[in-house]
């Protein structure tokens, strides 16, 4: 059950939000040090979660008028917080924060004001946060570079050494499988003038999060902690599988088969090929019905032929493959050719061939303006009916 809760705006110390930094190791990171809110990536919650706080960030216009009327028009809207970075939007990280503007802003709205860019002028421990507060009036403060830096920022006791910071990121970032770009960016941030040195050098050319450990000494962190998490990914994917076989109707046919598109010529798959059968055969046609693996996002998908249901019980990693492999299994099961290379020529590839090559005549021939309305109407007739059989049912 989740239980909402009415989230205060006020005397908080924020981790802003950050491209390539605000991704989970540095969020859970700077809630250690003591962080009191993070921001993480907020379009499905703001959707689904109406009940969900939301806030506005924005920076100063050119003059403080316009600033105030547009956070007065934004607090209008209900927004439970305003954050404003105190900087124009040409302005860079050496210009100097407008604390006045801030100030103004918070003044002039009721709603929490939350001040950001301080890291350069104001913020370069933890004392510091409370000083940026009192020169902007603002309910709250924002930190964003200084917390890049180190995120030990938000601790009041003082810093932590940089070396223990960066080991403890480097373990959330395994524990989560962060991606080793990003893990490798939030490091480099962090080392900033030591980036010349062996250490940062090695940092620089690594291209796994293995080889980033072993930069920092912790390659056996890295092999014990990714040993647990493999013995955990297949006990759990061996549950899952477990499930599925319990769960699933025992009268489906089951094969394990993947559909590959190197085994067949161009524009022939096997769901084609089972709803040409079926055509012939004057059975309805095919039904797939496709569901994805919430543990691995992976697909299955089951037709459903003459009443009769086939699949593979090999998952797959699109909706496409998934029924191209569960038409195979059908086709194999009914002893009909599924149009693979192997097969040699067969009779869609030589009807697609001959009307291919007809129409080309009569367009050559300049036909294809004279031709009868008729005649044109079977053929748009037929054209449909070929691009309907390529289209995933």
């Amino acid at each position: 059950m989740t239980v909402n809760t009415a989230l205060c705006f006020r005397g908080k110390k924020i981790l802003a939000p950050m491209v390539r930094v605000g991704t989970l190791p540095m969020r859970l990171l700077a809630l250690d040090y003591g962080a009191d809110i993070v921001y993480c990536e907020i379009l499905t919650t703001l959707v689904k979660g109406i009940c969900k706080p939301v806030t506005c960030k924005i920076r100063i216009l050119p003059s403080v008028e316009d600033t105030v009327n547009l956070v007065k028009r934004i607090e209008k809207t209900g927004v439970a917080a305003i954050a404003v970075h105190g900087r124009k939007k040409e302005e860079r990280p050496q210009h100097p924060v407008h604390c006045d503007v801030i100030k103004a802003i918070s003044e002039a709205v009721s709603v929490p004001v939350i001040a950001n860019g301080g890291s350069h002028d104001f913020i370069k421990e933890y004392i510091d946060i409370e000083t940026f507060q009192k020169a902007t009036a603002a309910s709250s403060v924002m930190i964003a570079r200084a917390a890049m830096w180190n995120p030990s920022i938000f601790r009041k006791e003082g810093f932590v050494p940089l070396k223990d910071v960066m080991e403890n990121y480097i373990k959330y970032a395994v524990r989560y499988d962060n991606h080793y770009t990003n893990t490798k960016y939030c490091l480099c941030q962090m080392l900033r003038e030591q980036l010349e040195t062996t250490q940062g050098k090695k940092l620089h050319a690594a291209q796994s999060t293995q080889e980033i450990c072993e930069a920092f000494e912790m390659a056996d962190f890295y092999e014990k902690t990714t040993a647990i998490f493999g013995a955990k990914k297949t006990s759990s994917e061996t549950e899952t599988q477990d499930e599925d076989d319990q769960l699933e109707d025992p009268d489906v046919i089951k094969m394990a088969v993947r559909f590959d598109k190197r085994e067949y010529p161009p524009q022939i798959t096997p769901k084609m090929y089972l709803l040409q059968w079926c055509r012939k055969e004057k059975h309805p046609q095919p039904v797939y019905e496709t569901v994805q693996r919430p543990l691995d996002r992976l697909f299955c998908s089951v037709v459903t032929v003459a009443e009769q249901k086939y699949r593979s019980t090999l998952w797959d990693k699109s909706k496409k493959l998934a029924e191209q492999a569960a038409a195979i299994v059908c086709l194999r099961t009914l002893g009909v050719p599924e149009g693979r290379l192997c097969e040699g020529e067969n009779h869609l590839i030589n009807k697609r061939k001959r009307e291919d090559q007809e129409h080309l005549n009569n367009r050559d021939h300049g036909e294809d303006l004279a031709e009868p309305s008729h005649k044109k109407a079977n053929f748009i007739e037929e054209t449909s009916d070929r691009i309907v059989s390529k289209m995933p049912r």
